[in-house]
């Protein structure tokens, strides 16, 4: 074990003076993956409120199938990876 990396039986943990700024940044885009979830969908809403007022037959489906996805993949991307063990800040083996 490398004594620099861990303190008894803690594992290291870089400050918050070096993480604060990727804190922000990952904040930011959560609220922007979610802008981008709610605006796909009313998108997605609005195209289907068209068709239907036109008479047009298209499938809208698949479209809502689609954002609702990406949205479901973009809410569980941090529990996945924590899941699966990819704890990128632990670094004592």
């Amino acid at each position: 074990m490398n004594a620099g990396l861990m303190l008894a039986d803690q594992a290291y943990a870089p400050p918050s003076s070096v993480t604060g700024g990727l804190d922000q940044v990952l904040g930011y885009l959560a609220w922007l993956v979610t802008a981008a979830g709610v605006a796909g969908l009313m998108i997605v809403g609005t195209r289907m409120a068209i068709a239907l007022k036109t008479g047009d037959a298209e499938e809208h489906l698949r479209e809502y199938l689609i954002v609702m996805g990406a949205c479901v993949i973009a809410a569980c991307a941090g529990p996945l990876v924590q899941f699966v063990g990819l704890d990128f800040w632990n670094t004592s083996g």
